[in-house]
């Protein structure tokens, strides 16, 4: 397929205990088993290649003939989450004065949506409590996100409260819980990434309805070409 919709879902978990311990990452996204790993506060995670929970064995990026476009991103709304995009070395969101930013925090673009935004972070809290209320989000992803051909990208999530698996220790209130990103983009690839880039050059927002019509545009015009050229060699 030359145009596909893709997401992409990232825990903080390890296939077992002891992999969990030593902060290996898994190839997999499971739940079966696992424990939640260790987040150090104020750190960026790469949800691709960070070594830490599901990851993937190489870096996203783009070849000289695909186009990524990414629509949606969320975050675990507790433990102070954020979720950030990267593009080469650029971060996409920053503040008003042009300064870093951990990105779009949970509670804004809570993942999942409904989910409470809290899970035993208090003193005194077991680690599977969690609050009552039911987040939805406030934040769209608008414009969408555009990752041009030769570009890498990543999406980063950063925490501002440190989470250690101490398990039945709650007199700290950093127990270590389970925190997850969600991504979703289309990938443009062979022809129809050629169209998403003539689409940005018009000004032309690039999605599939989009890349369709412009699809159907060149067709209409060269049935319209074929069409004179034949009455005109019949005239």
């Amino acid at each position: 397929m030359a145009m596909r919709s893709q997401i992409y879902e990232w825990m903080n978990h390890a296939a077992t205990a002891t992999a969990a311990a030593a902060g290996k990452s898994m190839t997999r996204r499971s739940t079966a088993g696992t424990l939640p790993q260790d987040i150090v506060a104020d750190k960026d995670y790469d949800i691709f290649i960070g070594g830490l929970g599901n990851n993937i064995t190489k870096p996203a990026e783009t070849s000289a003939t695909q186009f990524v476009v990414i629509e949606d991103l969320a975050c675990s709304p507790h433990n102070g989450m954020h979720v950030q995009v990267r593009i080469n070395t650029t971060d996409y969101f920053q503040n008003p004065d042009v300064t870093d930013q951990k990105g779009i925090p949970g509670t804004a673009s809570p993942y999942p949506r409904g989910c409470p935004n809290f899970v035993g972070t208090a003193v005194g809290m077991d680690s599977n409590e969690t609050g009552s209320d039911a987040l939805l989000p406030s934040f769209t992803l608008y414009p969408d996100v555009y990752v041009l051909p030769g570009q890498t990208w990543s999406v980063l999530v950063n925490a501002d409260t440190i989470l250690t698996n101490g398990i039945g220790d709650d007199t700290a209130g950093i127990d270590a819980a389970t925190v997850a990103a969600f991504v979703k983009y289309t990938l443009y690839d062979g022809p129809d990434a050629l169209i998403a880039n003539k689409l940005l050059e018009l000004g032309v927002t690039v999605n599939p309805n989009n890349v369709d019509w412009y699809k159907r545009t060149l067709i209409e015009q060269q049935s319209a070409a074929s069409a004179a050229a034949a009455a005109q060699a019949g005239a």
